[in-house]
């Protein structure tokens, strides 16, 4: 088996990464990872995304999972289409693939030099049922674009990247220039302080976690916290915004799990 790279995934329904008054884990609250979750984990990263069953079974364990939980897991995520069997073993569902997408760029986002313009989309789409337009804000959530009012996303066009073709059909797509400051209005569209506070808790968190199950989990929640960081240009970030670091960070765990990955596949 040839040098892959995993990356932590999180299950949004079963590991929330929040900011809370005190606590153990320096005022964050996580929860340990499901099965379904560590499995998860290993295939959204690797490229390709595709494991023999042996070594998935193997890796699970080593994350107090055991074999044979480890084995039913397997068997219903590909009855429910999370996965599918190949001739050698287990490989993400197309329908997966887009998350593992949406991962890679939340690790390393492609950026260009900020000019001051702004994306800028007007909602023009009417009649749509709640299930449309809730399905739209989280599109629009995930392309780092904020909301200004019911209708107006923008975010600075900072971001090297196209906005999928489908959106022409609900909006209209403009590029503004806001003559309110640029970092003021950065502050106003997304809460960068609490974002900051919760980077640098994880930070901390994974400095301390040492049992790999832990490790797992709260860099499974560094991920899900980069993927809400809105990659703004560093002239509208507040001083020492740690999303940089937290990036680091979780590449040195990437190329931990890396190692662990390649030895399981020479023991094959």
């Amino acid at each position: 088996m040839g040098a892959r790279t995993v990356r932590a995934h999180v299950d949004e329904r079963r590991v929330p990464a929040r900011m809370s008054g005190s606590g153990a884990t320096g005022g964050l609250t996580l929860r340990p990872l499901s099965a379904r979750s560590v499995i998860l984990s290993l295939l959204l990263g690797t490229h390709p995304p595709e494991l023999p069953a042996r070594d998935l079974v193997r890796l699970v364990e080593g994350f107090d999972v055991g074999a044979s939980t480890a084995r039913a897991a397997l068997s219903r995520m590909a009855a429910a289409g999370d996965l599918r069997r190949t001739d050698t073993g287990y490989r993400l569902s197309e329908r997966l693939l887009e998350r593992q997408r949406r991962q890679d760029e939340a690790l390393r986002p492609h950026t260009r030099a900020w000019d001051g313009d702004w994306e800028t989309l007007v909602i023009t789409a009417t009649g749509r049922g709640p299930a449309a337009r809730a399905e739209l804000r989280t599109g629009l959530t995930a392309l780092r674009l904020a909301e200004l009012r019911e209708g107006v996303w923008l975010r600075p066009a900072n971001l090297d990247r196209p906005l999928p073709a489908a959106l022409d059909r609900v909006a209209e797509r403009l590029v503004s220039r806001p003559e309110a400051p640029a970092r003021e209005l950065a502050g106003r569209l997304w809460p960068l302080g609490d974002w900051a506070d919760t980077a640098r808790a994880l930070l901390a968190h994974v400095d301390r976690a040492r049992r790999p199950a832990d490790r797992l989990t709260a860099f499974a929640a560094v991920v899900r916290h980069l993927l809400a960081d809105p990659v703004l240009p560093a002239e509208l970030l507040p001083p020492g915004w740690p999303g940089t670091a937290l990036r680091d960070a979780y590449a040195r765990y990437q190329r931990e799990q890396s190692g662990q990955v390649r030895a399981h596949g020479t023991r094959t």
